[in-house]
């Protein structure tokens, strides 16, 4: 082993040095200072030591390298910092890249961002022919770009617009799929061949050079220059303003990158990436993402808000009541990490239709040649459609996924009861109703809890836990182990009306209705909610949710609320969707007809609205349009985590990105207000109060860190 243990070297009777990379203490490989002080030190030698004939990389672990160290990028407090700290990892990977020496990565496993930006400084990669490999450059999905020289080297071997693509998109690759587009240059079956492969493409080309540094090189389809490219870089600013509305100031530094950097030599190129690249990393959004979907999202993923002392558990077998678009989608995601389901609907046909789902999607998946028959097959057989309880005997959860009727959920879960194990969890999908209430239909309420799914749970990647007022800590844990081995990210909610998703959720198209209301032109409301970094609009969202269902949650919620004598301020958005909805019963995209016009997948705003709601003279400004939207969730995610509903900044925020697409580039609702201040987060709601009404006024928790000089963090 070499200094800090980063690497093992060994050179080979032929003068190739195998270079195994296995950093100490870490599951993964990352580029830090443990691994890049070595490494400088091995590229020295291989610059001076002419027994070195060639260098092979690979990694001791089943990933390659997957990226740079985040951790150390948060400490960066200056651009001259981000920017020296780019150009040294650089220069080390510039220089054996110079060499003269043929230098190979052998991609045993997932290479991402500084990973794969260190195997492209290598002359040739050979990759493990493995679905599960990924190669890719994500770092702008943390607010950031490739600054390893991946902004350049990509385009030089792939061309100007594929590297586009590739880069601003985050995308990931398979080996194969790399290898077609040029980034591999040949694929392995298996570690020895992956090896041996690298060893003679060293001893085949001997005095290997980067296509860059060889006299005549061209960029394949042209430069920024070229007339093909020009037209691509004149309409690229545009097409990416369409989706990022301007919030992802790294989209536009990488596309300046390429521009630029494709204007000249490969030296004075990469100099002009990590000037962008140190503008990336000083960056409100880079600090609101890493924050958020790096440090927050991984506290949660390591078990943060599981209780402590509770053994790990896997669900082996599982029990779906109702084969609807959640039980099918539940079914879906369970069976593909190899849980036994039972599927329990009120007919075998209604069963029949939700395995169905399952089969549609692993056909697509066969077809794209992301699966095999024999994969699919054996997924399916592992989905068993009934319409007996009897058949859940066995089961360790049992999740209820049917209509939101306490009498019909009640009823399930009495039938249920008498077939499980008594150490068995039972769940329900409920979005909107009580676990606590619902748990009083049970004889083991310690044993209840809610498992709440979005849809299409196959994409959507949070689920919600609901701790109801008897639920032990034990099947709290339990739950919170079934979301991870299912894939999906856990965060912990109390047990209050609406939870907090569905609650905050519904802040954001009141909203948008509210405004309608007001007389602001739909079209204003619909933009500002894009521009606000919303992944949809709250008018069109509405149509999706439906207007149907939104009155029924309305009136459930308010005869609950009768009942416990309490009387909730109506907001002025539910009066649209009354007339709407109601009066006009158009009840959104099921029906064809909502807030828009649907005809197949083509959508336009209902004319009659103008009529309905005309638009007064003066329009307000699409800021104060995107302040309202934002605030109202703000605000209303800070009074959950004053209330108690949420238990962490972490799942307050990762709950607000990944449960309704609270505009990821501000980092979460918590983070949003963080970033604002919450001084001057509360003087601006207190001016939206006073125009617009009390539902702005600035949470008791937001005046108290205001008044502190503090802000929302895990130890508040």
């Amino acid at each position: 082993m070499t200094q800090a243990q980063a690497f093992t070297f060994d050179i080979d009777a032929d003068g190739i040095g195998l270079v195994t990379i296995d950093m100490p203490g870490r599951a993964m490989n990352v580029l830090n200072p443990t691994l890049v002080e070595p490494f400088a030190a091995l590229v020295q030698q291989l610059e001076t030591d002419a027994s070195i004939k060639g260098l092979v990389i690979t990694s001791g672990k089943p990933t390659f390298i997957v990226g740079a160290d985040i951790d150390q990028l948060t400490q960066i407090t200056s651009a001259q910092e981000a920017y020296e700290l780019c150009e040294g990892l650089k220069g080390m990977m510039r220089r054996m890249e110079k060499s003269g020496k043929p230098v190979v990565a052998a991609l045993n496993g997932t290479a991402l961002g500084g990973g794969l930006e260190l195997a492209l400084a290598c002359h040739a990669r050979i990759a493990l022919d493995d679905p599960k490999l990924k190669l890719g450059l994500p770092e702008v999905k943390l607010g950031l770009l490739p600054g390893g020289g991946g902004t350049q080297r990509v385009p030089r071997l792939i061309g100007i617009q594929k590297a586009m693509d590739l880069i601003t998109q985050g995308k990931e690759l398979t080996a194969a799929k790399a290898k077609e587009m040029g980034l591999v240059t040949e694929l392995a079956a298996n570690r020895d061949e992956l090896l041996a492969k690298a060893k003679a493409w060293c001893l085949a080309n001997p005095k290997a050079a980067a296509p860059w540094d060889t006299k005549g090189f061209r960029i394949p389809g042209g430069d920024s220059k070229s007339p093909a490219v020009v037209q691509v870089l004149a309409i690229a600013p545009s097409m990416a303003n369409a989706k990022a509305h301007g919030n992802y100031p790294a989209i536009t530094h990488i596309m300046s990158c390429l521009f630029e950097g494709c204007l000249l030599d490969f030296d004075a190129a990469s100099q002009v990436e990590s000037r962008y690249f140190a503008a990336c990393v000083v960056s409100q959004t880079s600090k609101n993402m890493i924050g958020t979907l790096w440090h927050q999202l991984n506290a949660i993923k390591k078990g943060q808000s599981r209780p402590k002392g509770s053994a790990e558990s896997k669900v082996k077998k599982l029990g779906i009541l109702g084969a609807g678009m959640m039980g099918a989608g539940i079914a879906y995601v369970s069976a593909k990490v190899g849980i036994d389901v039972v599927l329990l609907d009120t007919t075998i046909e209604n069963a029949d239709k939700g395995k169905a789902y399952s089969q549609g999607l692993l056909d697509k998946a066969v077809a794209r040649g992301r699966s095999t028959p024999d994969k699919r097959d054996a997924l399916l057989a592992r989905i068993k459609t009934t319409t007996s309880y009897a058949d859940l005997e066995g089961c360790d959860l049992v999740i209820e996924a049917v209509f939101e009727d306490r009498a019909i959920k009640a009823e399930c879960t009495k039938q249920t009861e008498a077939v499980i194990p008594a150490s068995a969890v039972y769940a329900s999908n409920t979005s909107t109703l009580p676990i606590t209430g619902l748990a009083q239909a049970s004889s083991r309420p310690q044993n209840f809890i809610g498992l709440h799914f979005f849809s299409p749970v196959d994409k959507m990647p949070l689920v919600e836990i609901i701790v109801g007022k008897e639920t032990s800590d034990e099947t709290l844990a339990r739950g919170f182990d079934y979301v991870l081995q299912i894939g999906k990210t856990p965060i912990v909610v109390n047990d209050k009306r609406g939870f907090y998703t569905s609650r905050v959720f519904t802040t954001y198209i009141m909203e948008g209705m509210a405004m309608l209301g007001e007389g602001v032109h739909p079209r204003s409301i619909e933009v500002a909610g894009l521009k606000a970094g919303m992944p949809m609009p709250p008018l069109a969202l509405q149509d999706e949710v439906s207007l149907s269902l939104s009155l029924y949650i309305a009136e459930t919620t308010r005869k609950d609320l009768e009942a416990e004598g309490i009387t909730l301020p109506v907001h002025p958005g539910f009066a649209v969707v009354q007339k709407v909805g109601g009066e006009h019963k158009r009840i959104g995209k099921k029906a064809n007809q909502g807030f828009y016009d649907y005809a197949g997948k083509e959508k336009s705003l209902w004319p009659g609205l103008l009529e309905v709601f005309p638009p007064k003279a003066e329009q307000p400004s699409q800021q104060e349009i995107v302040d309202r939207l934002l605030y109202a969730q703000a605000n209303e995610a800070a009074r959950c985590y004053e209330e108690k509903v949420v238990r962490s900044v972490a799942d307050t925020n990762i709950g607000s990105i990944f449960g309704w697409g609270f505009a990821p580039h501000q980092g979460g609702a918590l983070q949003f207000i963080n970033a604002v201040g919450p001084a001057k987060f509360a003087e601006r709601a207190r001016e939206l109060a006073a125009k617009y009404g009390s539902r702005f006024e600035p949470a008791a928790i937001v005046v108290k860190l205001a008044a502190e000089g503090g802000r929302f963090s895990d130890v508040v």
